[in-house]
């Protein structure tokens, strides 16, 4: 329905909405621009399996700022070494909500589909971001966290979380990342983050996992590398003060783990900027001031073990030369100096139980100091990540979350000189593109089976025969390496080497110089051994693998370590480690079942893919070096992912959409389809030729097979184009002139509606001013109208005004016409307010309540004390059960104690005060001297009670003189009157006989005889014997 003021369609409107539609189908449009920025798809290539024509079409769209291509639903990203105008937020906007194929490729598209997915089909999501060096990943994950952070939905909790995902980037970039000859910012970790949103789609806690970190860079750099980034900054951006503090110099160059790369200084980056942003970092993670320093003193203290040097003796024992590094690291580590001096020149053995310690060569000590720089630095890594996950978690279970994984981790790696570091980094690629095939035809599958459309066998290299040759238990090459380490005796980098060659000697894709044939031989070293792995051969170097495996610590470095008064070491470097006898898991087994453990994480979420390439190794935008391209697309398996992807169909869309786009080139659908979207698309594709073996219709989508017949129905339409401007511009202007029409009648009855109520509100008001003028009057026409207007008003009032509870007495001022139904409302009102709240009230209560009534009609406004003990609750006894003597208790029989006190009784002569027990029963009153009942006083006797009108906890209970069995008047005193006083005299059914007397009382002593309680007030209470032979009460002031 037409609702609130419609205004004129203007031309520019209907552009816009034309603009949003272009927009929104600007991944066909692009189609006919193909020649020039290549396709957007690569599954649209024609000839799919040239890789020639897949380079050239990078190329075209890089040379056209156009970065990033799908290959089906991965997303291609060439690193442009430059910044674009595309990472805005009006382009997260763009991006946010729109399905994946309907606008053209970006990483928010991705990001977006993602989200979309998690939120809709209620699954876990994970994007994998692979690549070389340099090409980008890093970046590709910041752009992904930043467009979840702005916008998806937010509260102040969820912003400063957005925050903290966000500033743990440049943390782990200072203490993860280094300068490669690759790349200045190179992640030397694999890293996995998910983020955990809630029902409603907002981010409320993380999680990351680290892998594989680079921790032979610690004390080693390739020539035009440098060691991580976070010793630069220290040295570059720390304070004076700090630097004092931590004894270190400004010079990185005096420092030996830092001048092996002899590339101090880097152009691309300011380390003094890096320091600034990774201390404003760290507190919005979490981190205090102390752990700050404290982490800070073990970066400077692998400095300092760096500078340990050593020198050997005549006898060939090891010293150390620099003390005064020794000095430095105690301090900074929190260890005993010369503990640690004896610990990197002897080792620990133990044999036979038996521990002797023995002398290191001078070799030997240098391993041990860089064994120990390595672990130290590795292990506080991991607590540096243990700490931002605490930072990240998740405060409170949210039912229904679900999670965005994010896989930052190394492409595939082939350098000059290949060793451990790239055998495993090329094992995880290994596990990744066997997932990876695995997952996109699963997911393949799944899309035919429900369209309904017969699945096709795809032939693709299956390279589960290269993961199980490197990680098959006992006889993979992890294993062989393990078991190398562990074995007895020498070994060396060599043995490992022959004992591959005899384990493996005939498997397909492992090749060693001895098993090689001459041509293979002469471009590889006896040293060597290679893999063909999925994406090439690889020859991977043996030195440094039992080493690099075996990752081993002295055990009195351990010991040392566990002894620091750095809280961090001491978590790095647990007691338990030392005592537990069983050896640690080598390396490559931490990394393949840690990698394991990943893969079990991916294969339970839905994949989606970013495959990052850089364009050249110089870092110049616009430079487009096909050798190096060629070799990454190899690496990357992008030409396998794209013959899988093309095995069947390589376009496909929704009905709706293709139809709404290519409607104009059939007369039947143009320009609207009424009839079913399968009809249409049928229709459609009938009249435009298609022949069956180019597509097949699924139950929501068209499948077509070759791009060529898409590409000729592009450009079909854009031939039909012009005539479909000119009838866009009669369609417009008969779409005006309805428009017109519209408004015109809408104006007219808005009108007319105006009109009618402006007379009815005159009428009414006439009918109110005569009602007025009548008021006084009886009821009648003239002011029916009025009176009754009053009475709704009231009765409106009343209704949002009565009063809440029995003790508010306020009630609305009613007009005189309502004087007396008000009157009746209120009392009616307050009446059942009043039954409401005594069937509320509790027995307990209500016996508490009515002994208060009691008491106030007896001291209110007559004793002193009575006010303080309005607020206190009478108890059902002073006394516990336990206090009541058991022979008492047998004594009364069945007369059960009903109220218990402690009081004092004062002697009629004398007035000796004397400690007894006042127990009342139903009939009768007890004064109990421990376990022997002194006076019994029957209710039906007493004469009355008599209390001053004083603070005091006097008085005297009027017994018979002449019945011996009641022994006369008692003086007593307690703590609690008011309420003894008034258990008592409803007990005994006596209120009435509380006499409150101002000044004195008089008692019987005995037969004839009185005695005199005088009553007065001083400063505090007091109660003896006064002139006279009265017994003088002197009772407290209450202010």
């Amino acid at each position: 329905p037409l609702t609130g003021q419609m205004r004129p369609l203007r031309a520019s409107r209907i552009q816009e909405k034309q603009k949003s539609c272009g927009m929104r189908l600007v991944m066909e449009s692009a189609l006919t621009a193909r020649d020039r920025v290549g396709v957007q798809d690569f599954v649209l290539l024609e000839n799919y399996n040239s890789e020639a024509a897949f380079i050239e079409n990078l190329r075209r769209r890089f040379r056209e700022n156009l970065i990033y291509t799908y290959i089906g639903s991965v997303l291609v990203s060439v690193n442009p070494y430059k910044e674009l105008e595309i990472y805005s937020k009006p382009q997260m906007e763009r991006y946010r909500g729109v399905s994946f194929y309907e606008i053209s490729p970006h990483i928010y598209a991705v990001s977006d589909n993602t989200y979309r997915a998690m939120r809709t089909e209620r699954k876990d999501q994970c994007i994998l971001i692979s690549g070389e060096s340099g090409a980008g990943k890093t970046e590709a994950s910041k752009k992904i966290l930043l467009y979840y952070a702005v916008t998806c939905p937010t509260n102040d909790h969820m912003a400063a979380l957005g925050d903290r995902l966000l500033q743990s980037n440049p943390v782990l970039e200072a203490f993860g990342n280094a300068k490669t000859l690759r790349n200045d910012n190179s992640s030397r970790f694999g890293k996995y983050m998910d983020v955990q949103f809630d029902f409603r789609g907002a981010p409320v806690g993380g999680h990351i996992l680290n892998y594989l970190l680079e921790k032979s860079r610690v004390v080693h750099q390739n020539h035009g590398e440098r060691n991580f980034h976070i010793f630069y900054q220290l040295l570059d951006g720390g304070e004076d003060d700090l630097l004092i503090t931590l004894d270190l110099e400004r010079n990185p160059q005096k420092y030996q783990y830092l001048v092996k790369g002899n590339c101090p200084r880097l152009s691309s980056v300011s380390d003094k900027n890096n320091w600034k942003v990774v201390m404003k970092a760290l507190p919005v993670i979490g981190f205090t001031e102390e752990e700050v320093q404290k982490l800070l003193n073990i970066i400077a203290s692998v400095l300092h073990l760096g500078n340990t040097q050593f020198g050997e003796g005549e006898e060939g024992e090891t010293y150390i030369t620099t003390e005064t590094q020794i000095h430095h690291l105690s301090k900074l580590m929190g260890v005993d100096g010369s503990a640690l001096g004896e610990a990197l020149t002897h080792k620990k053995l133990t044999a036979k139980g038996e521990e002797m310690i023995s002398p290191l060569s001078f070799e030997q000590a240098l391993s041990a100091r860089d064994a120990l720089a390595k672990a130290v630095y590795g292990r506080t890594f991991t607590w540096l990540v243990e700490k931002i996950n605490q930072s990240l978690a998740l405060k409170v279970h949210s039912k229904g979350s679900s999670v965005i994984g994010l896989l930052d981790i190394y492409g595939f790696e082939v350098l000059q000189h290949n060793s451990f570091e790239q055998f495993c980094i090329n094992y995880c690629n290994e596990k990744l593109q066997q997932l990876f095939i695995e997952l996109t035809l699963r997911s393949e599958q799944e899309e035919y089976e429900t369209e309904g459309i017969a699945w096709e066998t795809v032939q693709y290299f299956d390279n589960k025969i290269i993961c199980d040759l490197i990680e098959e238990k006992h006889k993979g090459i992890i294993s062989i390496l393990d078991e190398e380490c562990l074995r007895p005796g020498e070994t060396c980098d060599v043995s490992f080497l022959e004992k591959l060659e005899d384990a493996l000697g005939g498997h397909p894709h492992f090749v060693t110089h001895k098993l090689a044939n001459g041509k293979t031989r002469r471009v590889m070293s006896r040293e060597e051994f290679r893999l063909l792995h999925y994406a090439g051969e690889v020859n991977y170097n043996v030195n440094g693998f039992l080493d690099k495996n075996n990752d081993s610590l002295n055990r009195n470095l351990k010991e040392v370590m566990c002894q620091s008064d750095n809280q961090i070491l001491q978590h790095c470097f647990r007691r338990e480690e030392v005592i537990d006898q069983k050896r640690p898991e080598m390396a490559a087994t931490q990394f393949k079942n840690s990698l394991m453990k990943l893969m079990e994480i991916l294969m339970s979420k839905e994949p989606s893919y970013v495959r990052c390439i850089k364009p050249n190794d110089a870092k110049q935008p616009g430079r487009f070096d096909e050798v190096l391209v060629r070799h990454q697309v190899k690496y990357l398996g992008l030409m396998e992912n794209l013959r899988v992807r093309r095995a069947g169909f390589a376009y496909r869309r929704r009905f709706e959409a293709f139809l709404q786009r290519y409607k104009p080139l059939c007369p039947e659908t143009w320009p609207n389809w009424h009839g079913r979207l399968s009809d249409g698309v049928s229709t459609l594709v009938s009249h435009l030729g298609y022949k069956p073996e180019e597509y097949k219709l699924g139950r929501s989508k068209i499948f077509i097979r070759f791009p060529k017949t898409l590409f000729t129905t592009e450009d079909a339409l854009e031939a039909k184009k012009p005539e479909i401007g000119c009838l866009g511009v009669l369609y417009m202007h008969v779409c005006v002139c309805v428009v017109i029409v519209i408004q015109s009648g809408w104006r007219g009855m808005k009108a007319r509606r105006r009109a009618k109520r402006r007379r009815q509100a005159a009428e009414l008001i006439r009918r109110f001013i005569k009602g007025f003028i009548y008021r006084h009057e009886e009821y009648c026409p003239e002011n029916e109208y009025f009176l009754d207007h009053v009475r709704y008003s009231f009765l409106k009032n009343l209704r949002q005004n009565l009063p809440k509870s029995v003790l508010d007495k306020n009630w609305p001022t009613p007009p005189p016409l309502v004087a007396e139904a008000s009157e009746h409302l209120r009392r009616m009102h307050m009446r059942n307010m009043t039954l409401k709240y005594c069937r509320r009230v509790q027995p307990e209560w209500k016996k508490q309540m009515m002994q208060k009534v009691e008491a106030s009609k007896i001291f209110k406004d007559q004793k002193d004390s009575y006010p303080q003990s309005v607020g206190r609750l009478f108890l059902d006894s002073r006394l516990e059960r336990e206090q009541i003597n058991l022979k008492v208790v047998q004594t009364l029989g069945n007369d059960k104690v009903q109220y218990g006190v402690s009081v004092i009784k004062y002697d009629r002569r004398g007035f000796k005060p004397r400690p007894r027990q006042l127990l009342l029963t139903n009939t009768f009153a007890v004064l109990v001297d421990r376990t022997k009942i002194k006076q019994r006083m029957d209710y039906s006797a007493m004469r009355g009670i008599s209390v001053s009108s004083l603070s005091d906890g006097v008085f005297v209970v009027h017994m018979p003189s002449e019945d011996n069995k009641q022994k006369g008047d008692v003086v007593l005193h307690c703590s609690h009157v008011i309420e003894l006083v008034t258990k008592l005299a409803m007990m005994a059914n006596k209120v009435s006989y509380v006499n409150i007397s101002p000044g004195s009382i008089r008692f019987a002593v005995a037969r004839g005889k009185e005695g005199i309680i005088d009553f007065v007030r001083g400063s505090e209470l007091k109660v003896a014997k006064g002139k006279r032979g009265h017994l003088l009460v002197v009772s407290q002031r209450l202010y």
